[in-house]
């Protein structure tokens, strides 16, 4: 098992420092599921929700959370982001919406916090514009799909 990089030896919490790291096109691909009831997804599929059109809101939502995860997770570097896309799947046959994030950068540290905020967020931000119609609704699933660049090479999340 790899040792904690954000503990020194003393068991204080500390920035990883990148310094002498190689610069590598980094990418990360992360997702999540908001499942609802069938007339939550109906509303949301043909654009009758109240609040506005609940993917491109959770879209804007998910990409601008990219770009902020270092003002939010403790320890993340700040990074000059290249690309972040955030995509849906609605699925009819379960009433459910799987979200996919891809953060892309050239740099010295990966990406995959910025995927996974970007996926939680945009989840959060479905269920915040659908709550008046279904507060059972639940968000789960969020994972790293795969990542590439960097000293650790690929990794890509076995399929079930």
């Amino acid at each position: 098992m790899p040792e904690f990089t954000h503990i020194d030896k003393e068991g204080r919490v500390r920035m990883v420092d990148v310094t002498d790291k190689e610069h590598s096109q980094r990418v990360a691909v992360a997702q999540g599921v908001v499942s609802m009831n069938p007339e939550t997804f109906e509303k949301i599929r043909d654009q009758s929700v109240k609040k506005g059109n609940v993917l491109e809101t959770a879209r804007i939502a998910g990409i601008m959370a990219a770009k902020k995860t270092s003002e939010l997770i403790p320890m993340c570097h700040p990074l000059l982001i290249s690309h972040v896309s955030v995509d849906f799947c609605p699925d009819k046959a379960i009433n459910s919406i799987r979200i996919e994030a891809l953060a892309r950068v050239t740099g010295q540290t990966g990406v995959e916090m910025e995927a996974l905020t970007a996926v939680s967020v945009a989840a959060l931000t479905i269920y915040d514009m659908c709550k008046s119609y279904d507060r059972k609704m639940t968000i789960s699933d969020i994972l790293l799909l795969e990542k590439s660049g960097g000293k650790s090479g690929k990794f890509v999340r076995p399929t079930p």
